[in-house]
């Protein structure tokens, strides 16, 4: 099994953690990985995007120019790395901010309302969460459980006051993608 994913964004969407808290839950699923972060030098609402690549074999490239998977975070991400996803490749697309469509009948584009989500539980800042919920949804990657002990090791006790909201969004996003598609 390898997967080929990029994360794409603003800058302040937290593609970069989203990446990182993939790579590092992987990791320790016993999967091979490499995590390559990029992002322009504003703060906040530049582009970032990050390459994951998760493989039982060896990876020999953290770079990833053919995505199976991509989450989507805005238009403008859809519009630069949709041409790129793999003939069967899976898109996650928050839905609150772009709308996306498969270029081939075999691709499946699961679209997450993930902002909104992340509103309703009370921050923006969660979207990405969300969007993790999702994609381990609808990757079967690992348990929910399992998803959110790796995310309480990465937040660490400093940053162990974020777990609460984070879990809810993860679990949102996992909801929505379990939801019947319309």
């Amino acid at each position: 099994m390898t997967e080929r994913l990029i994360i794409a964004g603003f800058g302040g969407q937290g593609v970069v953690f989203l990446g990182r808290l993939l790579a590092h839950a992987m990791m320790h699923e016993g999967m091979n990985v490499t995590c390559l972060p990029a992002y322009g030098p504003e703060v906040r609402g530049g582009w970032a995007n990050c390459h994951v690549v998760l493989s039982s074999d060896e990876i020999y490239s953290p770079a990833v120019a053919h995505p199976t998977a991509l989450i989507v975070m805005n238009q403008i991400s859809w519009g630069h790395f949709s041409p790129h996803l793999a003939p069967d490749g899976l898109a996650v697309v928050n839905s609150s901010m772009a709308k996306a469509a498969p270029a081939f009948p075999t691709q499946r584009v699961l679209p997450v309302p993930a902002t909104a989500l992340a509103n309703e539980l009370g921050d923006v800042l969660a979207t990405n969460m969300v969007m993790l919920g999702a994609y381990n949804r609808a990757r079967g990657l690992m348990t929910v459980d399992a998803l959110l002990e790796h995310l309480r090791a990465v937040l660490g006790p400093r940053k162990a006051g974020l777990f609460d909201l984070n879990r809810r969004a993860i679990l949102r996003g996992a909801e929505a993608a379990a939801a019947p598609q319309s």
